[in-house]
Parts: structure tokens; C-alpha cells; sequence
């Protein structure tokens, strides 16, 4: 399937502002970015990359990761595996979260035919077993806690097990006819590429334990978007590294699999906004904490997206706005106090009133959880370049 076609094209920046003059904030697609994105995955991890949905899950991100050549999806919900198999049917869904709705797995199983599934307890194992009825069919994921530091965001404490109980499972799921499986994430916006190397240390401890052989492994997602206020290492630091670590596995053949989501789609948007007030160091916008930019709220997370300022002269033609950047304190469009960016922006000295500011690499974590509180919820799309 190829990207929607009923999106208005500009060829810049520059020429959608200037055709544009949008009073409401305007999401920009940027397909070469997808692209780019998806190939370093495709060439560069030693396995198959699953898009994580909840990192986007709007039409028109998800034509664009499929455009790029990526096949396999990460779908953490019943609602998501239906979006994904729905628009796409060749593509292969994976039900990823370890705690599922009940009967969502039955459907997944029944009417999609997903077979991956993750948990981690026995709970959820015999729950999932009860709602398929055919174990031999399934390949189950055991998720393993990997508590390593290096991300800005932690997702162990919620989800995940120890080596000691996860092989435990293993021989269950293998006694149960099941193909037993382990997978891990070390944490969003993940800065460190050794955290890797730890969390597959960990699966090796885990497997001399369980002395079971796995059928998949699921490194999880935590690759990094292009931030400002992140030293990102490059992509091919983690790709060696998960490389070399998972050499000492000595599993050769073995599916590899992980979970982009921000790596994947972060890059591929921006957003336009417009300055609608200033006061002194104070900027008000029409987008703010409860649209696009309720990620940068999040306890930890101290990344900010880059951003570019453009003003219209007489002649109705968007241009960069000159002058020396100096912070400001930007404040969204609702009536609520805490719709405020929580880090000063360094914008140039003169913008005011009218000018709009462009966020970069916004293309993960704000579509996927804006919200329409106070009547404000920004929804219109174009693309930039072919």
C-alpha cells in the first residue's frame, strides 16, 4: 500500500508556511525521513524490526512505516492488531503486552491469527493457553526484567520477571506444546548501547538456568530519537554491540526480533505552530502539554524537541526568523496553568505575535496521546518533499 494521496504537498517548510499561514498547529510528513529511518533497521539490526504502533498509530505515520519496507508490528492491544491487519493484511502482528484484556487474546489468535504472545507470570500464561486451545500453534514470549539504567524512561517496574521465575515458565510453556521465547526492553530513549549487552547477559543467565532451548528472541524497543539536551550515539554502536552480545548466546539461526517505535517515526514529523501571544519571556501557542508535547512532561524525560522559527514579510513568504536565541517560557492554548513546556525553549530574541515555530522530530509520543480537553485538538496533516 502506498502513503495516502489526499494530503496537501509542499515542497519546503517555507512554502507550506507561506500557503498556509495555519492559525492551528499543522503536522508535516516527511517521507524521505520514513525511509531513511526504516532502512537502517533493514540493513543494519540482525533481525526483523516490529514497528511499535503506540509510539504513532495515526493512518497516516503508519502508511508511511509500511512504504518504508517494514512488515512486522509490534500491536499491544486487541484495538491495534484489528488497525494494523485491517489496513494491512500481509503483515505480521505481534501481541507484545504481557498483561492482555480477557478474550482479546482469542480474538487476536481466532480472527487475525497472531501467534506471538508475551507474559510473565503464570496467570497470564494459563489465561492465554485457556483462550487459544492450541498451545502448539503459539510462540510465547517470556519478558524479562531488566532494571539497567542508561534510558530516560524505565519499563521494568511494571512489567517483567526474574531469571530465576522466567525459566520456570519456559519449561511450562515447552511442557505445555508452546514455543518458548524470551524478550526484554531496557527503557525509552535509551542513551547507552551497552544496556543491550547487559539485558542479553541476562537472557543468557536466564537460558542456563532453564536449560531450554528458546525459539525468539525479543531485544524490545529503547533506540533513541535525535533530540535536543541528548547525546544519541549512532545507531550502529547499538547494532554492534547487540551483534557481538548476541554471539555469546551461541544460538545460530536463532529469530531475532526488536521494537522500534520513536527510532522508526520520530524524524519523519514535524509540527507547525503559531506564537499567538507574547508577554515579555512569555510565549503562548496554540499547541501545548494536553496536544502534542505531553512526552516532555513525563518525570525523567529531559530531551526537548529541535525547533526552527520562521516569520511572513510583506510579501506573504515564510523566512527564517534572525537573531540570537534567548530562552522563553512557552505556555499551550487551554486554560489550565500546567499547559506549559516544561523546560525554557531557546527561540530567536525578536519573535512575536504571528510567527510560527517548528518542532522537529515530534513524530513520536504526540499524535499517539493528545487530547481534545478544552476544545483544542490538533488534526490537520501535510507532507513535505515526495
Amino acid at each position: 500500500m502506498n502513503a495516502r494521496t489526499d494530503i496537501p504537498r509542499f515542497a519546503s517548510m517555507e512554502k507550506a508556511i507561506s500557503a498556509l499561514r495555519p492559525a492551528e498547529p499543522v503536522y508535516c510528513l516527511h517521507p524521505e525521513k520514513f525511509k531513511v529511518a526504516a532502512q537502517r533497521f533493514l540493513d543494519g539490526f540482525p533481525g526483523d524490526a516490529m514497528y511499535a504502533v503506540k509510539a504513532n498509530p495515526a493512518p497516516q505515520v503508519l502508511d508511511l512505516v509500511w512504504a518504508a519496507g517494514i512488515r512486522h508490528f509490534d500491536t499491544a492491544s486487541l484495538g491495534e492488531v484489528e488497525m494494523i491487519k485491517t489496513r494491512f493484511p500481509e503483515a505480521i502482528c505481534h501481541f507484545m503486552s504481557p498483561v492482555r484484556i480477557p478474550g482479546h487474546a482469542r480474538v487476536s489468535f481466532e480472527r487475525f491469527g497472531v501467534t506471538d504472545y508475551v507474559v510473565d507470570c503464570d496467570f497470564e500464561l494459563d489465561k492465554l493457553i485457556a483462550e487459544t486451545g492450541d498451545p502448539g500453534k503459539l510462540r510465547i514470549f517470556v519478558r524479562l526484567v531488566t532494571q539497567l539504567g542508561g534510558a530516560l524512561l524505565e519499563l521494568s517496574s511494571k512489567f517483567g520477571t526474574t531469571p530465576d521465575e522466567a525459566a520456570a515458565l519456559l519449561k511450562r510453556i515447552g511442557k505445555l506444546g508452546a514455543q518458548p521465547a524470551l524478550t526484554f526492553h531496557v527503557g525509552s530513549q535509551c542513551l547507552s548501547p551497552f544496556s543491550y549487552a547487559q539485558a542479553i547477559e541476562i537472557v543468557r543467565r536466564t537460558l542456563d538456568k532453564a536449560g531450554v532451548k528458546i525459539a525468539a528472541l525479543d531485544i524490545g524497543g529503547g533506540f533513541p530519537g535525535p533530540y535536543t539536551n541528548n547525546d544519541v550515539p549512532p545507531y550502529l554502536w547499538y547494532f554492534d554491540t547487540i551483534k557481538e552480545a548476541l554471539a555469546t548466546l551461541d544460538l545460530p539461526g536463532m529469530p531475532i526480533f526488536c521494537e522500534p517505535g520513536r527510532a522508526l517515526i520520530a524524524e519523519g514529523l514535524s509540527l507547525i505552530t503559531q506564537v499567538v501571544l507574547r508577554k515579555a519571556d512569555r510565549l503562548f501557542i496554540n499547541d501545548g502539554t494536553y496536544g502534542s508535547f505531553d512526552e516532555l512532561t513525563l518525570p525523567g524525560f529531559n530531551a526537548d524537541y529541535p525547533n526552527r522559527v520562521f516569520t511572513v514579510d510583506a510579501k506573504g513568504r515564510a523566512l527564517p526568523l534572525p537573531g540570537a536565541p534567548r530562552p522563553f517560557r512557552v505556555y499551550g492554548p487551554t486554560c489550565d496553568t500546567l499547559d506549559v513546556l516544561p523546560r525554557p525553549q531557546m527561540l530567536p530574541e525578536g519573535i512575536g505575535p504571528g510567527d510560527f515555530i517548528v518542532f522537529d522530530a515530534i513524530g513520536a509520543y504526540s499524535v499517539a496521546v493528545r487530547t481534545g480537553f478544552n476544545g483544542f485538538y490538533p488534526d490537520q496533516w501535510v507532507q513535505i518533499g515526495n
